[in-house]
Protein backbone atom coordinates (compact mmCIF):
# COMPACT_ATOMS: atom_id res chain seq x y z
CA UNK A 1 0.00 0.00 0.00
CA UNK A 2 1.52 3.33 -1.05
CA UNK A 3 -0.82 6.22 -0.27
CA UNK A 4 -4.10 6.50 1.59
CA UNK A 5 -6.01 9.19 3.45
CA UNK A 6 -7.49 8.38 6.84
CA UNK A 7 -9.89 10.59 8.81
CA UNK A 8 -10.82 10.67 12.50
CA UNK A 9 -13.06 13.01 14.48
CA UNK A 10 -13.43 14.17 18.05
CA UNK A 11 -16.05 16.22 19.90
CA UNK A 12 -15.90 18.68 22.77
CA UNK A 13 -17.33 18.09 26.23
CA UNK A 14 -20.36 20.20 25.26
CA UNK A 15 -21.45 17.85 22.48
CA UNK A 16 -24.83 16.41 23.56
CA UNK A 17 -23.65 12.79 23.49
CA UNK A 18 -20.57 13.71 25.52
CA UNK A 19 -22.73 15.60 28.02
CA UNK A 20 -24.52 12.31 28.62
CA UNK A 21 -21.29 10.31 28.89
CA UNK A 22 -19.98 12.72 31.50
CA UNK A 23 -23.19 12.60 33.53
CA UNK A 24 -23.19 8.79 33.51
CA UNK A 25 -19.55 8.62 34.58
CA UNK A 26 -20.00 11.37 37.19
CA UNK A 27 -22.72 9.24 38.78
CA UNK A 28 -20.47 6.17 38.59
CA UNK A 29 -17.58 8.06 40.23
CA UNK A 30 -19.80 9.39 43.02
CA UNK A 31 -20.98 5.87 43.84
CA UNK A 32 -17.53 4.25 43.64
CA UNK A 33 -16.15 6.93 45.95
CA UNK A 34 -18.37 5.57 48.73
CA UNK A 35 -18.99 1.96 47.66
CA UNK A 36 -16.29 0.13 45.71
CA UNK A 37 -18.47 -2.97 45.50
CA UNK A 38 -21.29 -1.23 43.66
CA UNK A 39 -22.71 -2.41 40.35
CA UNK A 40 -23.50 0.45 37.98
CA UNK A 41 -24.87 0.64 34.45
CA UNK A 42 -26.08 4.21 34.09
CA UNK A 43 -27.54 5.59 30.85
CA UNK A 44 -28.36 9.25 30.24
CA UNK A 45 -30.52 11.04 27.68
CA UNK A 46 -30.45 14.82 27.24
CA UNK A 47 -32.74 16.93 25.09
CA UNK A 48 -34.22 20.44 25.22
CA UNK A 49 -34.66 21.30 28.90
CA UNK A 50 -34.56 17.68 30.04
CA UNK A 51 -32.12 15.09 31.36
CA UNK A 52 -33.31 11.51 31.92
CA UNK A 53 -31.07 9.06 33.77
CA UNK A 54 -31.88 5.37 33.68
CA UNK A 55 -30.18 2.01 34.04
CA UNK A 56 -29.37 -0.50 36.74
CA UNK A 57 -27.54 0.38 39.96
CA UNK A 58 -27.00 -1.78 43.05
CA UNK A 59 -25.19 -0.03 45.90
CA UNK A 60 -25.13 0.40 49.67
CA UNK A 61 -24.59 4.15 49.44
CA UNK A 62 -26.74 7.13 48.48
CA UNK A 63 -25.84 9.81 45.99
CA UNK A 64 -27.86 12.83 44.92
CA UNK A 65 -28.41 12.13 41.23
CA UNK A 66 -30.02 15.50 40.54
CA UNK A 67 -27.16 17.50 42.03
CA UNK A 68 -24.58 15.44 40.13
CA UNK A 69 -26.43 16.04 36.86
CA UNK A 70 -26.67 19.79 37.43
CA UNK A 71 -23.07 20.16 38.60
CA UNK A 72 -21.78 18.27 35.57
CA UNK A 73 -23.79 20.34 33.11
CA UNK A 74 -22.69 23.57 34.80
CA UNK A 75 -19.04 22.53 34.73
CA UNK A 76 -19.28 21.86 31.00
CA UNK A 77 -20.54 25.41 30.47
CA UNK A 78 -24.30 25.15 29.96
CA UNK A 79 -25.24 27.63 32.65
CA UNK A 80 -27.87 29.88 31.07
CA UNK A 81 -30.89 29.37 28.90
CA UNK A 82 -29.81 31.74 26.14
CA UNK A 83 -27.03 29.36 25.05
CA UNK A 84 -29.54 26.54 24.76
CA UNK A 85 -29.32 24.65 28.05
CA UNK A 86 -29.29 25.65 31.70
CA UNK A 87 -27.98 23.43 34.49
CA UNK A 88 -30.17 25.12 37.08
CA UNK A 89 -33.51 25.09 35.27
CA UNK A 90 -33.51 21.88 33.19
CA UNK A 91 -35.72 19.02 34.39
CA UNK A 92 -33.94 15.97 35.78
CA UNK A 93 -35.82 12.67 35.78
CA UNK A 94 -34.60 9.33 37.17
CA UNK A 95 -35.66 5.83 36.19
CA UNK A 96 -32.95 3.84 37.98
CA UNK A 97 -33.56 0.25 39.04
CA UNK A 98 -31.42 -2.50 40.60
CA UNK A 99 -29.05 -4.72 38.64
CA UNK A 100 -30.55 -7.97 37.42
CA UNK A 101 -29.82 -10.80 39.91
CA UNK A 102 -29.03 -13.05 36.94
CA UNK A 103 -26.17 -10.76 35.90
CA UNK A 104 -24.96 -10.47 39.49
CA UNK A 105 -24.89 -14.26 39.70
CA UNK A 106 -22.69 -14.38 36.60
CA UNK A 107 -20.16 -11.98 38.08
CA UNK A 108 -19.94 -13.71 41.47
CA UNK A 109 -20.84 -17.28 40.59
CA UNK A 110 -17.69 -19.03 41.82
CA UNK A 111 -17.63 -17.82 45.42
CA UNK A 112 -17.93 -21.34 46.90
CA UNK A 113 -14.93 -23.47 47.71
CA UNK A 114 -11.21 -22.86 48.02
CA UNK A 115 -10.45 -21.16 44.72
CA UNK A 116 -8.18 -18.40 43.45
CA UNK A 117 -9.72 -15.01 44.23
CA UNK A 118 -9.85 -14.16 40.53
CA UNK A 119 -11.51 -17.46 39.64
CA UNK A 120 -14.44 -16.43 41.82
CA UNK A 121 -15.13 -13.43 39.59
CA UNK A 122 -16.80 -13.99 36.24
CA UNK A 123 -17.17 -11.63 33.30
CA UNK A 124 -20.20 -9.36 33.58
CA UNK A 125 -21.23 -10.00 29.98
CA UNK A 126 -20.25 -11.73 26.79
CA UNK A 127 -18.59 -9.90 23.93
CA UNK A 128 -15.31 -8.99 22.29
CA UNK A 129 -13.11 -6.04 23.16
CA UNK A 130 -10.19 -4.60 21.21
CA UNK A 131 -7.09 -2.64 22.10
CA UNK A 132 -4.64 -0.95 19.77
CA UNK A 133 -1.30 0.82 19.77
CA UNK A 134 0.99 2.22 17.08
CA UNK A 135 4.38 3.90 17.19
CA UNK A 136 3.36 6.79 14.92
CA UNK A 137 2.84 9.17 17.88
CA UNK A 138 4.41 9.62 21.33
CA UNK A 139 1.13 8.52 22.90
CA UNK A 140 1.24 5.34 20.78
CA UNK A 141 -2.11 6.34 19.30
CA UNK A 142 -3.05 6.76 15.63
CA UNK A 143 -2.18 10.30 14.56
CA UNK A 144 -5.64 11.27 13.20
CA UNK A 145 -7.50 10.65 16.49
CA UNK A 146 -4.57 11.96 18.55
CA UNK A 147 -4.67 15.33 16.76
CA UNK A 148 -8.49 15.45 16.63
CA UNK A 149 -8.66 15.09 20.42
CA UNK A 150 -5.99 17.74 20.95
CA UNK A 151 -7.90 20.15 18.69
CA UNK A 152 -11.11 19.53 20.65
CA UNK A 153 -9.34 20.11 23.96
CA UNK A 154 -7.79 23.31 22.64
CA UNK A 155 -11.20 24.48 21.44
CA UNK A 156 -12.57 24.01 24.96
CA UNK A 157 -9.52 25.66 26.51
CA UNK A 158 -9.80 28.91 24.55
CA UNK A 159 -13.51 29.04 25.40
CA UNK A 160 -13.05 28.47 29.12
CA UNK A 161 -10.12 30.87 29.38
CA UNK A 162 -12.07 33.54 27.44
CA UNK A 163 -9.44 33.75 24.72
CA UNK A 164 -12.38 33.45 22.33
CA UNK A 165 -15.18 34.51 24.65
CA UNK A 166 -17.89 34.15 22.02
CA UNK A 167 -17.51 30.37 21.76
CA UNK A 168 -20.09 28.03 23.27
CA UNK A 169 -19.66 24.47 24.64
CA UNK A 170 -20.69 22.36 21.62
CA UNK A 171 -18.10 21.57 18.99
CA UNK A 172 -16.51 18.96 16.71
CA UNK A 173 -13.08 18.50 15.16
CA UNK A 174 -11.84 16.30 12.34
CA UNK A 175 -8.47 15.51 10.77
CA UNK A 176 -7.62 13.78 7.50
CA UNK A 177 -4.03 12.56 7.19
CA UNK A 178 -2.32 11.24 4.10
CA UNK A 179 -0.23 8.12 4.70
CA UNK A 180 2.65 7.05 2.49
CA UNK A 181 3.96 3.50 2.89
CA UNK A 182 1.85 3.23 6.06
CA UNK A 183 3.44 6.30 7.71
CA UNK A 184 1.82 9.73 8.28
CA UNK A 185 3.08 12.08 5.58
CA UNK A 186 0.93 15.23 5.52
CA UNK A 187 -2.36 16.72 6.66
CA UNK A 188 -4.93 16.71 3.90
CA UNK A 189 -7.60 18.75 5.70
CA UNK A 190 -8.78 20.03 9.07
CA UNK A 191 -12.42 20.54 10.03
CA UNK A 192 -13.54 22.51 13.10
CA UNK A 193 -17.19 23.26 13.85
CA UNK A 194 -17.88 25.25 16.98
CA UNK A 195 -20.99 26.68 18.58
CA UNK A 196 -20.79 30.46 18.92
CA UNK A 197 -22.57 33.61 19.98
CA UNK A 198 -25.03 34.85 17.35
CA UNK A 199 -23.43 38.23 16.70
CA UNK A 200 -19.85 37.18 15.94
CA UNK A 201 -18.91 37.68 12.26
CA UNK A 202 -18.05 34.38 10.58
CA UNK A 203 -14.87 35.89 9.09
CA UNK A 204 -13.63 36.79 12.58
CA UNK A 205 -14.49 33.36 13.98
CA UNK A 206 -12.70 31.55 11.17
CA UNK A 207 -9.58 33.68 11.47
CA UNK A 208 -9.36 33.40 15.24
CA UNK A 209 -10.17 29.67 15.44
CA UNK A 210 -7.46 29.06 12.86
CA UNK A 211 -4.95 31.10 14.87
CA UNK A 212 -5.86 30.11 18.44
CA UNK A 213 -6.92 26.50 17.93
CA UNK A 214 -5.64 24.92 14.74
CA UNK A 215 -2.23 26.62 14.51
CA UNK A 216 -1.54 25.84 18.19
CA UNK A 217 -1.99 22.10 17.66
CA UNK A 218 -1.26 21.08 14.08
CA UNK A 219 2.40 20.18 13.34
CA UNK A 220 3.51 22.72 10.78
CA UNK A 221 5.88 20.28 9.12
CA UNK A 222 2.82 18.27 8.05
CA UNK A 223 1.03 21.23 6.46
CA UNK A 224 1.54 22.25 2.85
CA UNK A 225 -0.06 24.49 0.24
CA UNK A 226 -2.70 21.86 -0.51
CA UNK A 227 -3.89 21.45 3.11
CA UNK A 228 -7.51 22.62 3.39
CA UNK A 229 -9.24 24.17 6.39
CA UNK A 230 -12.99 24.00 6.97
CA UNK A 231 -14.06 26.14 9.94
CA UNK A 232 -17.82 26.25 10.56
CA UNK A 233 -18.47 25.31 6.92
CA UNK A 234 -22.19 26.20 7.01
CA UNK A 235 -21.38 29.70 8.28
CA UNK A 236 -23.56 29.48 11.41
CA UNK A 237 -23.61 27.27 14.51
CA UNK A 238 -25.57 29.15 17.16
CA UNK A 239 -28.02 26.51 18.34
CA UNK A 240 -26.09 23.60 19.81
CA UNK A 241 -25.92 21.11 22.66
CA UNK A 242 -28.99 19.15 23.79
CA UNK A 243 -31.29 21.85 22.39
CA UNK A 244 -30.10 21.10 18.85
CA UNK A 245 -29.54 17.33 19.16
CA UNK A 246 -30.68 14.71 21.62
CA UNK A 247 -27.70 13.24 23.45
CA UNK A 248 -27.28 9.63 24.55
CA UNK A 249 -24.68 7.82 26.61
CA UNK A 250 -22.43 5.54 24.58
CA UNK A 251 -23.00 6.96 21.13
CA UNK A 252 -19.42 8.10 20.53
CA UNK A 253 -17.59 4.78 20.83
CA UNK A 254 -15.21 5.48 17.94
CA UNK A 255 -14.33 8.91 19.34
CA UNK A 256 -13.73 7.21 22.70
CA UNK A 257 -11.34 4.62 21.27
CA UNK A 258 -9.12 4.81 18.17
CA UNK A 259 -10.97 6.97 15.68
CA UNK A 260 -11.84 4.02 13.45
CA UNK A 261 -8.21 2.95 13.06
CA UNK A 262 -8.83 -0.31 14.90
CA UNK A 263 -11.68 -2.78 15.20
CA UNK A 264 -14.27 -2.14 17.89
CA UNK A 265 -16.34 -4.73 19.72
CA UNK A 266 -19.33 -2.39 19.83
CA UNK A 267 -19.66 -1.92 23.58
CA UNK A 268 -19.62 1.58 25.04
CA UNK A 269 -17.57 2.51 28.11
CA UNK A 270 -19.30 5.31 30.01
CA UNK A 271 -21.64 4.66 32.91
CA UNK A 272 -20.39 1.10 33.44
CA UNK A 273 -18.53 -0.13 36.52
CA UNK A 274 -15.40 -2.24 35.81
CA UNK A 275 -17.16 -5.60 36.24
CA UNK A 276 -18.49 -4.86 32.75
CA UNK A 277 -15.78 -6.15 30.43
CA UNK A 278 -16.97 -3.70 27.78
CA UNK A 279 -14.99 -1.23 29.84
CA UNK A 280 -12.33 -3.07 31.83
CA UNK A 281 -11.25 -5.53 29.13
CA UNK A 282 -11.05 -2.74 26.54
CA UNK A 283 -8.75 -0.86 28.88
CA UNK A 284 -6.67 -3.98 29.45
CA UNK A 285 -6.44 -4.73 25.74
CA UNK A 286 -5.03 -1.23 25.22
CA UNK A 287 -2.60 -1.81 28.10
CA UNK A 288 -1.31 -5.03 26.51
CA UNK A 289 -1.08 -3.60 22.99
CA UNK A 290 0.71 -0.48 24.24
CA UNK A 291 3.29 -2.49 26.15
CA UNK A 292 3.91 -4.71 23.11
CA UNK A 293 4.61 -1.66 20.92
CA UNK A 294 6.54 0.25 23.61
CA UNK A 295 8.79 -2.79 24.06
CA UNK A 296 9.60 -2.79 20.36
CA UNK A 297 8.02 -6.18 19.64
CA UNK A 298 5.91 -4.57 16.91
CA UNK A 299 5.34 -1.17 15.32
CA UNK A 300 1.61 -1.59 15.73
CA UNK A 301 -0.54 -4.11 17.52
CA UNK A 302 -4.24 -4.87 17.65
CA UNK A 303 -5.41 -7.14 20.44
CA UNK A 304 -8.83 -8.74 20.83
CA UNK A 305 -10.24 -10.38 23.97
CA UNK A 306 -13.52 -12.34 23.98
CA UNK A 307 -15.54 -13.28 27.05
CA UNK A 308 -18.59 -15.28 28.07
CA UNK A 309 -20.79 -14.09 30.93
CA UNK A 310 -19.86 -15.71 34.22
CA UNK A 311 -16.65 -17.25 32.81
CA UNK A 312 -13.45 -16.02 34.40
CA UNK A 313 -10.93 -16.35 31.58
CA UNK A 314 -11.10 -14.96 28.03
CA UNK A 315 -12.49 -17.55 25.65
CA UNK A 316 -10.22 -16.29 22.87
CA UNK A 317 -7.25 -13.96 22.37
CA UNK A 318 -6.55 -12.38 18.99
CA UNK A 319 -3.27 -10.68 18.04
CA UNK A 320 -2.51 -8.84 14.80
CA UNK A 321 0.68 -6.85 14.26
CA UNK A 322 -0.04 -6.25 10.56
CA UNK A 323 3.32 -7.64 9.49
CA UNK A 324 5.28 -5.29 11.78
CA UNK A 325 6.04 -7.78 14.56
CA UNK A 326 9.54 -9.03 15.30
CA UNK A 327 7.90 -12.25 16.45
CA UNK A 328 5.03 -14.23 14.96
CA UNK A 329 1.55 -13.20 16.09
CA UNK A 330 0.92 -16.68 17.53
CA UNK A 331 4.14 -16.39 19.57
CA UNK A 332 3.02 -12.99 20.85
CA UNK A 333 -0.28 -14.56 21.91
CA UNK A 334 1.66 -17.08 24.02
CA UNK A 335 3.80 -14.29 25.50
CA UNK A 336 0.65 -12.36 26.40
CA UNK A 337 -0.80 -15.43 28.13
CA UNK A 338 2.40 -15.78 30.15
CA UNK A 339 2.66 -12.14 31.23
CA UNK A 340 -0.85 -10.67 31.37
CA UNK A 341 -3.79 -11.92 33.44
CA UNK A 342 -6.97 -11.02 31.53
CA UNK A 343 -9.42 -12.46 34.05
CA UNK A 344 -11.88 -9.67 34.96
CA UNK A 345 -11.03 -9.82 38.66
CA UNK A 346 -7.31 -9.61 37.93
CA UNK A 347 -7.79 -6.70 35.51
CA UNK A 348 -9.75 -4.76 38.12
CA UNK A 349 -7.19 -5.40 40.85
CA UNK A 350 -4.06 -4.84 38.77
CA UNK A 351 -5.33 -1.61 37.18
CA UNK A 352 -7.11 -0.53 40.42
CA UNK A 353 -10.35 0.10 38.55
CA UNK A 354 -12.75 0.26 41.50
CA UNK A 355 -11.91 3.95 41.93
CA UNK A 356 -13.68 7.19 40.89
CA UNK A 357 -11.47 7.80 37.84
CA UNK A 358 -13.97 7.70 35.00
CA UNK A 359 -15.54 11.12 34.52
CA UNK A 360 -12.14 12.52 33.47
CA UNK A 361 -12.04 10.23 30.42
CA UNK A 362 -15.68 10.70 29.43
CA UNK A 363 -14.55 13.41 27.00
CA UNK A 364 -11.47 13.72 24.76
CA UNK A 365 -10.79 9.98 24.64
CA UNK A 366 -10.07 7.12 27.01
CA UNK A 367 -6.66 6.29 25.51
CA UNK A 368 -3.40 8.09 24.81
CA UNK A 369 -4.10 10.83 27.34
CA UNK A 370 -0.88 12.69 28.12
CA UNK A 371 -2.78 14.98 30.50
CA UNK A 372 -3.92 12.20 32.85
CA UNK A 373 -2.29 9.43 34.89
CA UNK A 374 -4.28 6.41 33.72
CA UNK A 375 -3.33 2.87 34.83
CA UNK A 376 -4.03 1.31 31.44
CA UNK A 377 -1.60 3.74 29.79
CA UNK A 378 1.39 2.58 31.84
CA UNK A 379 4.23 0.72 30.12
CA UNK A 380 5.46 -1.20 33.16
CA UNK A 381 5.79 -4.52 31.32
CA UNK A 382 8.27 -3.23 28.74
CA UNK A 383 11.50 -4.53 30.29
CA UNK A 384 10.05 -8.00 30.78
CA UNK A 385 8.74 -8.11 27.20
CA UNK A 386 12.08 -7.00 25.78
CA UNK A 387 13.64 -10.21 27.11
CA UNK A 388 11.77 -12.16 24.44
CA UNK A 389 13.83 -10.41 21.76
CA UNK A 390 17.12 -11.79 23.08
Amino acid sequence: MKNKIFTSESVTEGHPDKVCDQISDAILDAILKEDDNARVACETLATTGLVLISGEISTNTYVDFTSIVRDTIREIGYDRAKIGFDADTCSVLSAIKEQSPDIAMGVNRYKEGNVDEFDSFGAGDQGMMFGYATDETKSLMPMPIDLAHKLARQLAKVRKENVLEYLRPDGKTQISIEYENDKPKRIENVVVSTQHRADVPIEQLREEVKREVIDKIIPQNMVDKDTKYWINPTGRFVMGGPMADTGLTGRKIIVDSYGGFSRHGGGAFSGKDPTKVDRSASYYARYIAKNIVAAGLAKKCELGLAYAIGVTRPISIYVNTFGTGLLKDEDLANIINENFDARPGAIIKNLKLFRPIYKQVASYGHFGRDDLDLPWEKTDKVEKLKTYLK
